[in-house]
């Protein structure tokens, strides 16, 4: 890492662990109105989950969407119900490069926009690499997501380590500029053989790509 970099920030939905909510909607009412539903003109996917990574408890979030939408109960429900099925992966290539960094003891947290409930019941238990992490701060938990400064401020009081000296790496452009102007190195992701050569030509303790 550079030289006043100490620590490193990792996203983890797309980054170290990939989501599709297809699988999991499909689970309950078959792929073609799975996909039918996240399509939909008249319902918003994004936007319903980003209430569930707001912190809105997944039984209320469904009632709320179930009445705005009461023709799309079922996908609504099988969502959450079979949510395992949505975590289709971990990426290979991050995790190895996350071992690298904890080998190498370089300290590790994870800032992402998650329920909080759907995390702890199914992603902390199935991904062992997530005890890597000295600290995860979940959206979820805070009740504020990504790209809002204020949860970036919430890391940095748990990491106790200022956010200038942290690199942040996520898939979306809008919270790595968000990360940015919080003051952190932030690199955009886009693979796990990119995000090496990045890393490494900030100093990271990697083995070049």
């Amino acid at each position: 890492m550079t030289r006043h970099t100490t620590a490193m920030v990792f996203d983890l939905g797309q980054v170290l662990i990939a989501w599709d909510p297809l699988p999991a909607v499909a689970a309950g009412v078959g792929e073609q109105r799975a996909r039918a539903f996240l399509q939909a003109d008249d319902f918003s996917f994004h936007d319903w989950n980003l209430t569930l990574d707001k912190g809105v408890p997944v039984a209320e979030a469904e009632e709320q969407a179930i009445e705005r939408a009461p023709h799309f109960a079922d996908e609504i429900r099988s969502y959450a119900a079979n949510f395992d099925k949505s975590l289709t992966h971990q990426i290979n290539g991050s995790v190895q490069l996350l071992r690298e960094l904890y080998d190498a003891k370089v300290p590790l947290f994870a800032l992402t926009n998650w329920s909080s409930e759907l995390f702890e019941r199914y992603a902390r238990p199935r991904f062992a690499f997530l005890a890597g992490f000295l600290d995860i701060v979940v959206s979820g938990a805070e009740g504020v997501i990504k790209p809002d400064p204020a949860i970036f401020h919430v890391l940095e009081q748990r990491m106790g380590i200022p956010l200038t000296q942290c690199c942040f790496t996520d898939d979306n452009p809008r919270n790595v500029l968000a990360g940015q102007a919080c003051g952190l190195e932030a690199v955009r992701f886009t693979g796990p053989e990119q995000l090496r050569r990045d890393l490494v030509a900030r100093g990271a303790p990697l083995r070049p790509a």
